[in-house]
């Protein structure tokens, strides 16, 4: 007999999901994760300062709260509580003004003066049926169960994020609105499917807000770890599992690890063919360089909007965003990189001492890169907020070797799981009828490298474990 149903390699939100899936229909699971503590890029702790709690990597919410998995889950009942900004997202620009995303669509509209409409078109529409969409949105290539709000969603959600954002708005506010966001997706702006990144996350924004973890992001997965163990789960920290070989005995192989460490796993237990040669061609995105601060005052942004914001874009035009991220694609480190930052202490007194604030943010880099960012990001920020250097008691910075290192999903410092174009979206990691399935028995796929491929939702691990129960 084996020694377990399930074995997951890896405890990120995907693993721990699929872990609970199997855990809840029945399953024996063992979750085996290389560090001592759990959660992948969901995690927090001290980096700057005794008493300032930092997120480690993922620190706004909207898909999880929209997920069709974790949202189901009663991870309130293992002490998950959610913050919600009072505004969810700015974008300041360079004449002291910002454009605002609200959680309502029509407040949002309404501070766009005349791409209010456009505006409204663009999101109206589909926030109301967010969680309606989310099951085909967030899946493998399937039959969808709405077909028509789905190719509504895709004839704008196809196409590359400058180009939608030219085609329908006229002012530099709405533009860098949604190019910002767009922005998330790692690529060039100019490139099919960005439009879809930008058009998701600003209907989430929309929907659920961009919440955070109540004490840091930790806390979310102690509660996916806590409601595992109540199902009868088990966790082993501290095992960097270097080949197959080395498992228990299972049924099922769950590996929460990109390419690259499938091939290294697997390696003469995989075969040849077209699925060997796809993970060795798979393409990962640039990295971040990331940040932490340790301030004395809330960020002294010029435009009032940032200072009520939960995250902000820093980044100005939409052609400044644009030509950023295409020097990023290229290999170089522009000089006025796009900014993605965040200011969980303004609306969560726990992330520091009384008075004092955390400021987390990042920019992206060239896959790999071993540049150091500190200085063009805090000029960036400085741009838009005169005076923030002055309020800097202690920063704590990460290369892309750093982040790899603590988190070998990581590779060359990226975080989404690999490219998300249109050549490698629905194919993760290969071309397959069901892409968490590898040609080794029993051995599946549960990262943000299967469908539907990078942020926390979940999905990837749900998908796979229900593979999984349909096999076994």
């Amino acid at each position: 007999m084996p020694d377990y149903d399930a074995v997951v390699v890896g405890s990120g939100p995907n693993g721990l999901s699929a872990a609970i899936e199997l855990a809840r229909n029945g399953c024996s699971v063992l979750v085996i994760e290389a560090n001592e503590t759990l959660g992948g890029g969901v995690r927090s702790k001290e980096t700057t300062l005794p008493g300032y709690i930092h997120d480690i990597c993922s620190t706004a919410y909207p898909l999880v709260v929209g997920s069709p998995f974790l949202s189901k889950l009663p991870l309130d009942q293992y002490g998950l509580e959610w913050i919600n900004p009072d505004l969810p997202m700015a974008h300041p620009l360079d004449d002291g003004s910002a454009a605002e995303m609200h959680t309502s669509v029509e407040r949002t509209a309404n501070r766009l003066g005349i791409d209010s409409e456009a505006y409204r078109s663009l999101m109206g529409p589909f926030v109301d049926r967010a969680d309606d969409m989310a099951p085909d949105i967030l899946a493998p290539l399937q039959i969808p169960s709405h077909p028509i709000l789905l190719a509504q969603f895709g004839l704008r959600a196809l196409l590359p994020a400058t180009l939608l954002a030219n085609r329908i708005f006229k002012t530099d506010h709405a533009q860098a609105l949604f190019s910002g966001i767009a922005a998330h997706a790692f690529m060039k702006l100019s490139r099919p499917l960005t439009a879809a990144i930008g058009m998701v996350l600003g209907i989430y924004g929309h929907r659920h807000n961009w919440p955070f973890v109540k004490g840091g992001s930790q806390n979310l997965t102690d509660a996916m770890v806590a409601y595992f163990e109540s199902l009868g789960g088990e966790i082993q920290t501290n095992w960097r599992v270097k080949s197959l070989d080395e498992l228990p005995t299972a049924r099922a192989t769950l590996l929460d690890v990109t390419p690259q460490q499938v091939l290294d796993l697997a390696g003469d237990r995989l075969p040849g063919g077209l699925y060997r040669r796809s993970l060795k061609r798979y393409r990962y995105n640039p990295g971040v360089f990331k940040v932490d601060w340790a301030v004395s005052d809330p960020v002294p942004w010029t435009a009032e909007a940032p200072r009520q914001a939960g995250t902000v874009h820093v980044g100005g035009t939409m052609r400044e965003i644009a030509i950023s991220e295409n020097m990023t694609n290229r290999g170089l480190h522009p000089e006025k990189p796009f900014v993605l930052l965040a200011q969980q202490s303004l609306f969560d007194s726990t992330r520091a001492p009384d008075g004092n604030h955390t400021v987390w943010g990042y920019c992206h880099v060239p896959n790999g890169s071993t540049v150091d960012m500190t200085e063009r990001i805090e000029q960036q920020i400085e741009r838009f907020a005169p005076g923030f250097k002055e309020t800097i008691l202690a920063r704590s910075t990460r290369f892309t070797f750093d982040l790899e290192a603590e988190n070998p999903n990581c590779i060359g410092g990226e975080i989404n799981g690999g490219v998300q174009d249109i050549w490698q979206h629905f194919t993760r990691p290969a071309p397959r009828w069901s892409p968490y399935r590898t040609p080794m028995d029993g051995v599946y796929i549960c990262s943000a490298s299967t469908p539907p491929g990078g942020g926390v939702h979940g999905m990837s691990g749900y998908h796979a474990a229900r593979a999984v129960l349909s096999d076994l």
